[in-house]
């Protein structure tokens, strides 16, 4: 079944700088998968200057207790 992105949790999206267990992650923004599954709607909230972005699929348990 397709959701659209106001029914659908987002993705996180996070810059992370270093390797291992020295990285260092920062949530930046949120991604939402397009219908058609072949990209993504992403909000920022800032850019990066250095670093590497990753997206990350929503926690099952995310927003549960609201």
């Amino acid at each position: 079944m397709k959701r659209n992105e106001k029914n659908q949790k987002p993705y996180s999206v996070m810059v992370v700088e270093g390797e291992g267990d020295k990285a260092f992650w920062t949530k930046i923004g949120a991604a939402w998968p397009h219908e058609d599954g072949k990209g993504f709607n992403i909000q920022l909230s800032c850019l990066p200057l250095n670093g590497r972005l990753v997206v990350r699929e929503p926690k099952a348990d995310a927003g549960a207790g609201r």
